[in-house]
């Protein structure tokens, strides 16, 4: 048996991770570039990945970065035949892209409803339709979809990502289903509340949302950003490779809690 530390390793991969020039996908790209991987990032902000370029090449890592909208086919499809000649066939491949619209389901108009759908869920089918074919020639290949608290859990004023959370979930489990065979594993990473650049006001000691996740988080604090790379490298990974269809929730505990009394000793 090799080392066990070695099967956590991906060098020779190529990984894609879309929306990565911030927050949990910036973090999550960085991750596998450490563990060795040749590293893709998309957005749609040529600014903002240009910035991301630079900052992980003073890191010490080259990176390639591409904007398209993940949610449009035909850009998606011109730009993965530029992926192709200048970067490589995919690995590895991160659907992190989302985006987050509140409002009382009958105050929200159908084009913001479907829009959260198409960027959070109909995203990820289209992107994941554009490695697969060439994952199954390869002989196998990785797919991580960013699911949510929200793929388990309703809350107030998020219809629309919950549906396309908890949509994506359920494609995470038939993607296996349909390309497990391939020896591809597709599974979902589900983040508690995580403390980004979006998330910091929340957060705040005397936020009442802060008061919430105290309440129903076992471990007594939000999630960083890196709290979710150990799981992103084993999903990546030669560890991952029994592991397909699951959502794992790195979230402090509180998919597991029910909450607590007011005043009851946690």
């Amino acid at each position: 048996m090799a080392h066990i530390l070695n099967s956590f390793k991906l060098e020779g991969k190529n990984a894609l991770v879309t929306g990565g020039s911030d927050g949990i996908g910036k973090v999550i790209a960085l991750a596998l570039a450490q563990a060795g991987a040749k590293v893709c990032i998309n957005g749609r902000n040529q600014d903002k990945l240009d910035s991301v370029k630079n900052e992980f090449a003073n890191l010490g890592y080259e990176i390639f970065t591409i904007a398209f909208d993940v949610s449009d086919q035909q850009e998606i499809t011109v730009s993965f035949e530029t992926i192709k000649r200048f970067f490589g066939t995919i690995d590895i491949l991160v659907n992190n892209a989302g985006i987050i619209k509140r409002s009382p389901i009958l105050d929200m108009n159908n084009d913001d409803f479907r829009k959260v759908i198409d960027i959070n869920l109909i995203s990820a089918f289209m992107v994941s339709k554009s490695v697969v074919p060439e994952m199954i020639e390869k002989g196998g290949g990785k797919i991580i979809n960013i699911c949510s608290l929200m793929s388990e859990y309703g809350r107030n004023s998020v219809s629309a990502y919950a549906a396309a959370k908890g949509g994506l979930k359920m494609l995470t489990k038939n993607m296996c289903v349909e390309w497990g065979r391939h020896n591809i594993q597709v599974n979902g990473i589900g983040p508690g509340y995580i403390k980004t650049a979006k998330t910091k006001a929340y957060a705040s000691k005397n936020h009442p949302f802060n008061k919430l996740i105290m309440m129903r988080t076992p471990a007594n604090r939000w999630g960083e950003v890196e709290d979710l790379c150990g799981t992103a490298l084993l999903l990546s990974s030669q560890a991952g490779d029994f592991i397909n269809g699951q959502i794992i929730y790195v979230d402090g505990g509180i998919t597991a809690n029910f909450g607590y009394l007011e005043g009851e000793n946690k």
